[in-house]
């Protein structure tokens, strides 16, 4: 079975300027998602999908492939990243190339190693589609609103006194990749299919990075994580 990485960077970036050739500790951070998915060694093809030149001739230097450009349309402000993959599998289609498998690596994404890599596309023989998730690190049971007066009040008040680990546990999306059967994307057309089974991350190897202050504490998590991998290899 064939297997196609997939990373969107789009070179539009609003609330951090150029942040998928950001330096993270040291290198673009999009760098990490190129080479992790190429020292995986299951990929046929680690392609960029971006509509910035600077973006994709970093990529190319990196390792990965830029067949094509993304379009205006893939790339505006409303284009959801189903769309992207999309128009990354019919393109390929124009130039002959076809894949049973595939996996969207965002490019911000530092915390995805090869191995996550490969546990997830082998987790595609049990199911159509795979999410990295990590549990929320506080039950959202308990979640607090505002009202227009400014006050607060419980959203769901009936589970105020309930003790933590009475409640059930909920996950949310990593952020970081969806792996994904081709024929069930294109049934379904998304990555979020009926058939979705969890990865499921440490809170330590996650971290959403949407500002400034996300990038400072993604850094310092990057940097511990690394120290935690080398001291299980001594």
């Amino acid at each position: 079975m064939s297997a196609l990485a997939i990373i969107t960077a789009r070179g539009k970036s609003k609330r951090i300027p150029k942040k998928n050739i950001r330096p993270f500790n040291g290198k673009p951070i999009i760098e990490y998602s190129i080479q992790a998915a190429l020292s995986s060694g299951i990929f046929a093809e680690v392609m960029v999908s971006t509509d910035d030149p600077a973006i994709a001739e970093i990529s190319r230097r990196a390792g990965a492939q830029v067949p094509f450009l993304r379009s205006d349309a893939a790339a505006d402000d409303y284009a959801s990243t189903d769309d992207v993959i999309r128009e990354v599998l019919a393109s390929y289609e124009k130039l002959g190339k076809t894949f049973d498998r595939f996996c969207c690596i965002y490019p911000t994404a530092p915390f995805v190693t090869a191995q996550k890599l490969r546990t997830a596309m082998e987790m595609l023989k049990d199911a159509d589609s795979v999410m990295p998730v990590v549990p929320f690190s506080y039950p959202v049971q308990r979640g607090l609103v505002l009202s227009k007066e400014g006050r607060l009040s419980y959203r769901w008040p009936q589970y105020a006194s309930a003790r933590s680990q009475d409640l059930e546990t909920v996950y949310h999306d990593c952020g970081q990749f969806y792996a994904c059967r081709t024929d069930a994307f294109l049934r379904e057309g998304t990555t979020d299919t009926a058939d979705m089974i969890p990865l499921i991350l440490p809170e330590m190897e996650v971290q959403d990075i949407d500002t400034l202050q996300d990038w400072a504490v993604a850094e310092l998590k990057y940097q511990k994580m690394t120290e935690m991998s080398e001291e299980r290899k001594r």
